[in-house]
C-alpha cells in the first residue's frame, strides 16, 4: 500500500512538470516568433524612389489638356461580392480558391480598359500574399493596362501576419499602384505616419503616399498625382496625423505653383457627402475628413453614390448592406472639375467601386 501510495502521489507531480514545460515551450517559441517580426520588420526610408515602367511613345502634357483619372481600391482581388472579413465582423481571411481572385483581377481589368482613363490610381494590389493565393496582380493590372506607365509603392509588407487564429493572414505584400499615359519624371514613395506600437507594428500597415510628377510642356511646373490610401483600424490619431502630412505636402505643390491630384481611399467621409447612418451597432463608421484643406484646394467627390460597403457579411443577398463614401479626390485651384461620379458596379469584384474624374488644367 505504501509503495502504491508514492506513485499515486508521482503522478501528480509529472503532470505538473509536463504542464510547466509546455507552458515554457510556448513561451520559448512565442518570444522567437516575435523576435523573428521584429527583425524581419519593413522599416521603409522617409522617401523612396520607385520604379516607373516608361509609357510607350507617351505624349506630352501641357496646360489645356482634359484629363479622365480613376481610383479604385481593388480589395486585393478578394473581396467581391461573396466576401466578408474578419476585421469589418465577418469570419474569413480570404477567398475559398486561387480562381475567384483570377475571376475578380479579370472583372476590375475589364473595367479599367473600358473608362478610357489617362491616370488610374489603384489601392489594395497584392503582389505575393497568402490572402490571395501569392497571385501577382500588379503584373496582372499592368498587363491589362499595357502602354501605360507604372509605378507600385508597397504600404504592406509584412513576412507573416500572425492572426486571426487559427485561420492566419500569413504573408502579405501589397501596395499602392499609378498608371500614367504620360511621362513621370520622378516617383515616389513617402512614409506616412505610423499609429501603431511594437509588436503590433511589426506586422501592420506602413501606410504612404506614392508620387508621381509629370512635366508640363512649355512650362516649369509639374502635375502631381498623389495615389494614397488613410488608416482604417486605428483609434483616430494616425489618420489625423496622415491627413496633416497630406496637406502640408499640398502646401509646398501650391507654393511651386504645381497642378496637383490627390486620389484614393481615404477611410474617411468628405464634408457635404450623403450620410450613411449604422445598420447595426457596433459597426465601423468613418470620421469626417478635416474641412479645412489648404487654400487653393477642394475636394472632388460623388455625394450620392456609396463608395465602399462593410464586409460584415457578404454583398450578395445582403437586403441592407453598411455603404460608406470615402474614396475620391482633392485637386488645386489651378484645375477645373468638369464632373466626378461613382462608377456603380455592384460591388461584384471588390468591396469599393470605382470613381472617375474628368477635369482641365487651366
Amino acid at each position: 500500500m505504501k509503495e502504491r501510495s508514492s506513485g499515486n502521489a508521482r503522478r501528480p507531480l509529472k503532470i505538473w512538470k509536463l504542464l510547466l514545460s509546455l507552458v515554457a515551450a510556448i513561451i520559448v517559441f512565442a518570444a522567437a516568433a516575435f523576435l523573428a517580426l521584429t527583425l524581419t520588420e519593413y522599416k521603409p526610408d522617409p522617401i523612396e524612389v520607385t520604379h516607373n515602367h516608361p509609357a510607350e511613345d507617351a505624349p506630352k502634357l501641357a496646360p489645356g489638356a482634359s484629363l479622365t483619372v480613376v481610383t479604385y481600391n481593388t480589395g486585393y482581388a478578394a473581396l467581391g461580392e461573396d466576401a466578408d472579413f474578419f476585421m469589418d465582423g465577418g469570419k474569413t481571411t480570404r477567398p475559398d480558391s486561387r480562381e475567384t481572385v483570377s475571376r475578380n483581377i479579370e472583372g476590375v481589368s475589364g473595367e479599367l480598359g473600358s473608362y478610357g482613363a489617362d491616370i488610374v490610381l489603384l489601392q489594395e494590389v497584392d503582389k505575393d500574399s497568402k490572402r490571395s493565393y501569392y497571385v501577382d496582380e500588379a503584373e496582372e493590372y499592368a498587363a491589362a493596362l499595357h502602354g501605360m506607365a507604372a509605378s507600385f509603392a508597397l504600404n504592406y509588407s509584412s513576412a507573416y501576419v500572425p492572426f486571426p487564429i487559427p485561420s492566419t493572414l500569413g504573408r502579405v505584400q501589397s501596395g499602392l499602384m499609378t498608371f500614367l499615359k504620360y511621362p513621370s519624371v520622378s516617383s515616389e514613395r513617402v512614409q506616412l505616419p505610423v499609429p501603431f506600437s511594437w509588436p503590433v507594428r511589426c506586422f501592420n500597415l506602413k501606410r504612404c503616399m506614392l508620387i508621381d510628377r509629370i512635366p508640363l510642356e512649355g512650362t516649369d511646373k509639374e502635375l502631381v498625382v498623389i495615389n494614397m490610401h488613410l488608416e482604417a483600424y486605428d483609434s483616430g490619431e494616425g489618420r489625423i496625423a496622415q491627413a496633416k502630412q497630406l496637406f502640408e505636402q499640398l502646401e509646398k505643390e501650391r507654393e511651386l505653383g504645381n497642378y496637383v491630384i490627390v486620389g484614393g481611399d481615404f477611410n474617411q467621409t468628405f464634408p457635404g457627402v450623403k450620410e450613411y447612418p449604422a445598420v447595426k451597432e457596433g459597426n465601423w463608421m468613418p470620421d469626417v475628413l478635416d474641412e479645412a484643406l489648404p487654400e487653393g484646394f477642394s475636394f472632388a467627390v460623388d455625394p450620392e453614390k456609396p463608395t465602399c460597403r462593410l464586409l460584415d457579411v457578404p454583398y450578395k443577398g445582403n437586403p441592407d448592406p453598411q455603404y460608406y463614401i470615402i474614396d475620391g479626390f482633392i485637386v488645386s485651384s489651378n484645375i477645373t472639375v468638369e464632373s466626378v461620379e461613382v462608377i456603380e458596379t455592384g460591388f461584384v469584384y471588390a468591396d469599393h467601386q470605382p470613381v472617375k474624374l474628368n477635369i482641365t488644367l487651366n
